[in-house]
Formats: C-alpha cells, structure tokens, sequence
C-alpha cells in the first residue's frame, strides 16, 4: 500500500537528481480549457511568490545537479525581468545553472526582446512556445490572450536573441475546429522551421469551461473528425522532417538549413534512444522513462528516492510555508514496488520505442512478459500493440488511444 511520508525540510537523501521542474502559477487569463493550477497576478504576489521559490530552490540545491531544467506553468514569461534576474542569481548562487537543457515556456503575449536576452544569458537554451492556434476565432473561442501576429513577432525575438530549439505547442480537435482550418494551421507552424512540436488533444477536464458546455450540450465531441485531424497531423509532420517519439511530441535531427543539435541538446540513455530525435524535449523523456526529479512552485509535483509528492495548490500556502523554512507539501507517498513498475510501464508506452524488456526489468524487478501477459496479449489483441523478440511498443493505432492502453498496465496496490 502506499504509505504516507514527510518531505516538508530539506532534502536529506544521498544521489543527485538530475532533473528541476519549476512551476509559474501565473497566468494573464486562465483559457477556456486549461485544469492546470494558475491564477491571475496581484499586487506584490508575484514578488513573495519569487522569495518563496528561491527558499524552496535552496532547500532541494544541495542534491540537485540538474541535468535538464523546465520552467512551465502557467505563464513562466509573464514574470518581469527584475523578477527573473532574482530567480536565476539565486539559482548561480545555489549550483543549479549549467543544465545541458534548459527549457521556459512563453506565451507569445510576454515575449520581450530584453527578457528574451537575459534567459538566453543565463543559460537557457530551449524555449516552448504556447501558440494553440493560429486562426484568430478559435485563438478567441480557447480564451487565449495573444493574437497570430504576435506569435509571428515573439517567434522572431527569440530567434534574434540566439534561440536554436524552440517549440511551438497546438491543439486540435478544438470545439469549432474544421479539417481544413487545422490543415492551415500545420502548414503555418511547420513553415516555422522550429525543432520541436508538441500537438495536444482537447480535453475536457472537470472545472474548466469548456467541461461546463459539453455538459451543458453547448458542444459535441467528434471522435471521427479528432481521428482524422490526428492523422493529419502524423503525416505533415514527417513529411516536413519530424519525427513522432511520443504521442503528442515530434522533433527533427536536423534543424532547417542543415545544422545538426550540439551533444549536449542530443538525448541519450534508455530504452530505444537511438529512436529518439536529436531535438526531443530531455526532460520530458525523464518524466516518461520514471527518472527522479525535483518540483518546485505551487501544485509541483515530484519524484524522489521512490517517493511521490505534490506541493499545495494554493500561492497564498505555498509562500507561507516556505517563509517558515519548510517545503510546501500537500501530501508524499511511497509506491510499493508493483505500483511504481505499472506506472513506469504505462508511461514508457507512451513513447514510440516502447519498452525493451530487459530494460524494463533491469529498471523495475518485473518482467513485462509475465507480469503484464494478458495485457499485452490484449493490446495485440485489438490492434494496438506490437512487439519484436526483445521489445513491445504501441503502433499508430494504439498511440492514439494510449491513455487507455495506459490504464491496462497499471497496478493499482491494495488499500488499508
């Protein structure tokens, strides 16, 4: 069962993570979709937020040597340049710069070209970029607060300001959404020429607006018109030199005009990464692989020497917390070893390379042949799944669909 742990002070294990999430739980407007955790900035919020992650940084530095590093949020680009400076001085000051990526996500409405310099400066090398859209009704109908042309500006500030990976995030199957207008929009993006594209699905989360309406019957959901935009998607996107590595992710080897990633943005280690693009997001091939890794911010979440945690979900807490030189913990827990190895399966199928089997064990104790048999005979079974003499990965077919081909490999442990 899993068993409740204490993680409010420093952190006291033995090897380094390698890998720093930070959360930015500001956000201009909160989008018609979006469940994550964000709230509008007020007065000096920001400011007491920026001291209470600085705390919460020098609390996890001792053990952090961080190999990748993402900001996400929320808005990253929304804090001032005042308040990034404070972040990465005390991030110099603590050891934490120096990852060989280092990922900020930017809404195209806060892209500066001074804060565009100043992230560079300090080491940030890898910018993702939440563009959703380009048509302006369905920019409009998702809530969003730039426009297309600013995505067009923002994309040329980075540039100059010396960003070579960038990443433009979309979405389809968009309420309103037509097959032709999502064909335009890929066009637009992958005319770009930028590294990296993440492509997401809506989806409908409880307590977002867009939940409301399709409760509501204000909206449809069109499961053959996501399918075809879906394989659309799969098919401009290598036809335009990127490779899928993950069900929503799609990176080049080769940035436009011919120049190759430097060593240290190439990704290495793990189960099938010789099929891994050069420009792949390493740190998110962390998360899937179950590597260690520290968050921090509000509602972060992280996993450290078996133990999963969370931080509270609430700012206001959150710097409370930290003011008492403690780590803002809404729970921990410590998965027993079948549990962490079904959670370590269901993620490692999300990745186009699968699971070696010999990885898998050498990683989790288990063998996916035995413990996982009937699981994977279904996923063959209904078409999803295949498998060589060494490994077994899902196909175009079961990626699609690998939140449910997900929910068959976990194993949920009993409860007291």
């Amino acid at each position: 069962m899993t068993s409740p742990v204490n993680l409010s002070g420093p952190s006291v294990g033995t090897s380094l993570i390698e890998h720093l999430y930070v959360h930015v739980p500001f956000c201009a407007h909160k989008c018609e979709y979006c469940a994550f955790y964000s709230a509008p900035p007020s007065g000096d919020q920001v400011n007491r937020y920026v001291a209470a992650l600085v705390k919460e940084l020098e609390l996890v530095a001792p053990r952090c040597r961080p190999k990748t590093i993402f900001f996400g949020g929320g808005t990253p680009s929304l804090l001032t340049l005042k308040q990034w400076e404070t972040v990465l001085e005390a991030m110099r000051q603590f050891g934490l710069l120096g990852a060989a990526e280092f990922s900020v996500e930017c809404n195209p409405a806060t892209v500066s070209e001074d804060k565009a310099r100043l992230l560079r400066s300090a080491g940030v090398n890898r910018i993702s970029m939440g563009v959703q859209s380009l048509d302006p009704a369905l920019l409009e109908r998702l809530g969003r607060v730039h426009s297309r042309d600013m995505v067009f500006r923002s994309y040329d500030t980075l540039r100059k300001a010396g960003f070579d990976s960038v990443n433009v995030d979309l979405m389809f199957a968009i309420p309103g959404q037509t097959l032709e207008v999502w064909k335009r929009t890929l066009d637009e993006a992958l005319a770009f020429g930028t590294e990296h594209l993440s492509c997401y699905e809506v989806i409908y989360e409880e307590d977002t607006p867009l939940f409301e309406q399709l409760k509501a019957g204000e909206i449809d959901v069109d499961e053959e018109l996501a399918c075809a935009q879906y394989d659309e998607l799969i098919d401009r996107s290598a036809a335009a030199g990127f490779r899928q590595y993950e069900v929503a992710n799609f990176a080049r080897d080769v940035r436009v005009g011919g120049g190759a990633a430097s060593a240290g943005t190439m990704v290495g280690g793990g189960p099938g990464m010789a099929d891994v693009p050069a420009f792949a997001c390493r740190h998110n091939v962390a998360y899937w692989m179950g590597h260690d890794f520290y968050g921090c911010g509000p509602s972060a979440s992280e996993y450290v020497d078996g133990v999963r945690s969370r931080n509270w979900a609430n700012t206001v807490m959150y710097c409370e917390q930290l003011e008492r030189g403690r780590r803002s913990k809404e729970f921990a827990e410590a998965l027993g070893p079948l549990a962490r190895a079904g959670e370590l399966a269901a993620f490692g199928l999300r990745m186009n390379a699968g699971w070696r089997y010999a990885e898998f064990q050498e990683r989790t104790g288990f063998d996916l042949r035995q413990e996982w048999a009937d699981d994977l005979k279904a996923l063959d079974g209904c078409g999803w799944g295949e498998r060589g003499e060494d490994w077994f990965r899902l196909n175009r077919q079961g990626l699609r669909f690998a939140d449910a081909a997900a929910m068959k490999m976990l194993r949920p442990e009993p409860t007291a």
